[in-house]
């Protein structure tokens, strides 16, 4: 088993965090490998930014993904930017919030994370909310892993935020139905 995952959006949104967090999960809680890289531009903050992580569960002997089994957009930058180079059964989630056009022949589900992270008081969880829904929709990671992952990771006084994140996401995911 291998699999692909790119998360792309702007600078700030969290997109090398959420992969960072993804990582962990699979490789510390899920007992699997995983390889995460990133790429952003010199703008740094605002500009397109994609992370990309590989799990298997064999040695990962190239680190980049070739195609993308699974996509999570969170800008319409990085979408036109990254969202090409996926496989022809790759789960793709979009924010409609900030993702505005995707003419793929693909299911696009979107998920509202924006919208979802400002209704719990803070927008900076939005990629917390697409790992949820990522993890819902793909099963790429346990929901036990990616919950631990997420709690080792941020700071003491955001961890009930993050995990009411990671729940509105779960739940989001799961509406639009597992698509293993």
């Amino acid at each position: 088993m291998r699999r692909e995952i790119r998360i792309c959006g702007f600078g700030g949104q969290g997109v090398i965090t959420g992969a960072v967090i993804l990582g962990k999960a699979a490789a510390v809680y899920d007992g699997l490998i995983a390889c995460q890289t990133q790429s952003y531009g010199p703008e740094a903050r605002g500009g397109a930014a994609r992370a990309e992580v590989v799990i298997a569960d064999e040695p990962i002997g190239y680190p980049g993904v070739h195609a993308a089994d699974v996509l999570v957009a969170m800008s319409q930058e990085a979408f036109t930017k990254y969202g090409r180079d996926v496989r022809p059964s790759s789960i793709i989630i979009v924010d409609p919030d900030t993702v505005f056009s995707w003419d793929i022949p693909h299911i696009v589900h979107p998920v509202r994370s924006t919208k979802i992270a400002e209704g719990l008081g803070n927008v900076v969880v939005a990629n917390i909310v697409m790992l949820g829904a990522l993890t819902a929709l793909t099963g790429a990671v346990s929901r036990e892993a990616i919950l631990a992952a997420t709690l080792a990771s941020v700071p003491a006084r955001f961890k009930e935020l993050n995990r009411s994140a990671l729940e509105a996401g779960l739940a989001a995911g799961s509406s639009l139905g597992i698509q293993l």
